[in-house]
């Protein structure tokens, strides 16, 4: 990542949520490595603080933590009046708060797929709207929404969770077009099965074939906030998920579940 592109960062307020594990952590290692000061927002409060503590030490960063259930209705607009109150204006949004549910759709209970999509899509939209709406007026901002490769296609047991990167997919790029006349950057970034906590949370095993193409979450990491610098509407991390999503566009529908379900299952 060239140091001039980084720079326009340095000194900006960014908001990561989900901020306590996985892709969280190496976005806020990046961002604070490039002395942009953060507000780390997610659940647990205790890992937070720690993470926040070794930024401010390492990089010398501002770093504020909001311990906040994202999923519960009403919480990206507390979110937003928290840092309103202190005067805390975001230019970097990081939407990657989220988490999957592996099963079928019925053996799954409909509380916790519900939770799932008031997390997945209903937060994420709230947060861009609110957040994205000052950007427009400043006519300055970035905004990472995070997807899935899952998003390209159904998904035979992540029925509800592909869905909702389907629609968070679509949702960024449509505003990557409407949004670039005001001066805001969205992009959407679309990783395949990574090392986080992802599998652990979801309830799943990683299949053999599906472990060959897993990536460390840093990489994925440092995809993401790239093309956000470059502002490009999407990126796939990774050439196996580039060739995965590209086949998409050659194969019947049918197919692609079929493949996907033997994916998850191998």
């Amino acid at each position: 990542m060239s140091h001039e592109a980084m720079n326009s960062f340095a000194g900006k307020w960014a908001l990561i949520t989900g901020a306590s594990s996985g892709f969280g952590l190496e976005f806020a290692d990046l961002l604070a490595a490039q002395k942009v000061n953060l507000v780390l927002a997610a659940r647990r409060q205790v890992p937070m603080e720690k993470l926040a503590s070794d930024l401010r030490r390492k990089y010398g960063v501002d770093v504020l933590v909001e311990a906040i259930d994202l999923a519960a209705p009403g919480a990206a607009s507390r979110l937003k009046s928290n840092l309103d109150a202190k005067s805390v204006a975001i230019d970097i949004l990081l939407n990657n708060a989220g988490y999957g549910l592996h099963g079928y759709f019925l053996d799954t209970s409909i509380e916790r797929t519900a939770d799932m999509i008031q997390l997945n899509i209903t937060t994420v939209t709230e947060l861009t709207y609110l957040f994205g709406r000052d950007m427009a007026k400043r006519q300055s901002g970035h905004i990472l929404l995070i997807a899935s490769l899952l998003g390209f296609q159904a998904v035979p047991s992540y029925a509800a969770y592909a869905a909702t990167k389907a629609y968070v997919l679509a949702f960024g790029e449509a505003l990557h077009d409407e949004l670039r006349p005001h001066g805001v950057v969205v992009t959407s970034l679309c990783p395949g099965h990574t090392a986080t906590g992802f599998d652990a949370a979801a309830g799943a095993t990683a299949s053999g074939l599906l472990r060959l193409l897993t990536m460390k979450p840093r990489p994925v990491a440092e995809t993401g906030i790239r093309a956000l610098m470059q502002a490009k509407a999407m990126v796939i991390p990774g050439l196996a998920n580039n060739m995965a999503a590209f086949s998409n566009r050659l194969t019947p529908r049918s197919m692609q579940r079929a493949t996907m379900k033997k994916i998850m299952d191998a």
